[in-house]
């Protein structure tokens, strides 16, 4: 059996376990390890072969193998290691990791600290339980996206997207480049469920039809997809009666939302916020297991891969301190609510002592938007939108009224768009 010992373990090696790793070997971790369940590094960058990657981090608009092939690049030249073709299958609270691969058999893995970047798997057709047959030609949006950029398949012709995330806008659009005839794409809520940027470069300039306040209500065909019913939903989310119509198909693309990957985290004791199905953790990204911190899409769903990078690196670097001793729980912090127009806040506690950025999604859109963050501190906004992530920095002033053992409430409020 495979036994060794890590200052820092790293779980997933998509961009935030990239970051992480990276970030912890150069805080000082001197033996890294990159444990990854693919036989290549990347995580699910390598099919994201469009670009909009890296406009914040690199200030550069890079695809996504682009954007990940510099911090693979990185990782080589820290020579930090790695294996692949790796599954854990628990991380226990004393953080030591039971894990298996093809070369070594049963793996046994001791590390001082451990990073959790397992990222978020796609809803599938059984979680939102859409009635009819089960035939061929139904995909989750990441799926198609393999099928087109990796397999380089053509997996159907005339298309229908149900769910406005952005997967799903991009594969709308990859289709229609590969000649497909994307009929719509069709979403429940009143609302875009990604971002605007992706609705004008995605359907608006290839003139995909998206039909808001719909879903689909029906699956038909035997062998294959023949056609899917859509009817109009009202404010609850309830089918219209008398408004269905039947919409001639050969493949019925899922984009219906994405959930954190933590089974391991569950099983190791780690609390979890009931909101973002992710990990409690504070200003450090360490979660309420001593010495396991969290990261990127398993913590919280970002909208871009900046942000999980940004916190992969956090994530990693404290990960090292706490290797070293540096670096220690936050006990007597300052816990973070979600108040009324907030779905959820990141991190849920701070320090008070440094600055730190909190990340929010507002429960509606709304225009002239107040974000308040306790009595103290309020930051406007033009508009808040739930698909896109709030970010407001605390700094200094605000810090100095914190006590410790407190709680803030952040709050959004506005005009309803």
């Amino acid at each position: 059996m495979f036994r060794e010992k890590f200052d820092v373990a790293v779980i997933g090696a998509g961009a935030a376990g990239l970051a992480a790793a990276i970030g912890a070997r150069e805080e000082g971790g001197s033996r890294v390890l990159i444990l990854e369940r693919d036989r290549e590094l990347g995580g699910i960058l390598p099919q994201c072969i469009h670009t909009g990657f890296g406009l914040r981090y690199f200030r550069e608009n890079l695809t996504g193998p682009e954007y990940v092939h510099r911090f693979i690049q990185r990782v080589e030249d820290l020579r930090i290691e790695c294996l692949l073709d790796t599954m854990v299958i628990k991380v226990n609270p004393d953080k030591s990791v039971l894990a298996t691969n093809s070369s070594f058999g049963p793996l046994t893995i001791r590390a001082k600290a451990i990073v959790l970047a397992m990222g978020c798997r796609e809803r599938t057709r059984g979680a939102i339980v859409v009635p009819g047959t089960r035939p061929a030609g139904i995909f989750t949006a990441g799926t198609a996206q393999r099928l087109l950029d990796i397999e380089g398949f053509l997996p159907g012709r005339e298309i229908v997207v149900l769910g406005s995330g952005d997967v799903g806008m991009i594969v709308a659009r990859r289709f229609a480049t590969e000649g497909a005839h994307v009929k719509a794409v069709v979403e429940k809520t009143p609302y875009l469920g990604g971002l605007e940027r992706n609705e004008v470069q995605c359907l608006r300039d290839f003139n995909i039809p998206l039909l808001l306040e719909h879903t689909v209500v029906e699956i038909h065909g035997k062998r294959r997809v023949e056609a899917v019913t859509l009817a109009k939903v009202d404010n609850e989310g309830s089918v219209v009666p008398g408004s269905e119509k039947r919409l001639l198909c050969d493949t019925l693309v899922l984009s219906v939302g994405l959930i954190p990957e933590n089974e391991l985290s569950e099983a190791a004791g780690i609390e979890i916020d009931p909101r973002t199905n992710g990990p409690k953790v504070d200003e450090n990204m360490q979660t309420s297991v001593e010495g396991i911190f969290a990261c990127g899409n398993v913590v919280h769903v970002n909208d871009l891969v900046d942000s999980v990078t940004e916190a992969g690196e956090i994530a990693g670097r404290c990960g090292a301190q706490y290797a070293l001793g540096r670096l220690r729980p936050i006990v007597d912090g300052v816990e973070v609510l979600p108040g009324p127009g907030v779905r959820y806040v990141i991190p849920h506690k701070i320090s008070g002592r440094k600055p730190v950025k909190l990340q929010l999604r507002a429960t509606e859109p709304l225009l002239d938007a107040r974000v308040r963050v306790g009595r103290d501190l309020e930051a406007r906004r033009r508009v808040v939108k739930p698909p896109q992530v709030v970010e407001v920095m605390l700094t200094g002033r605000m810090l100095e009224k914190l006590e410790k053992g407190s709680r803030i409430t952040v709050t959004v409020e506005g005009r309803s768009s």
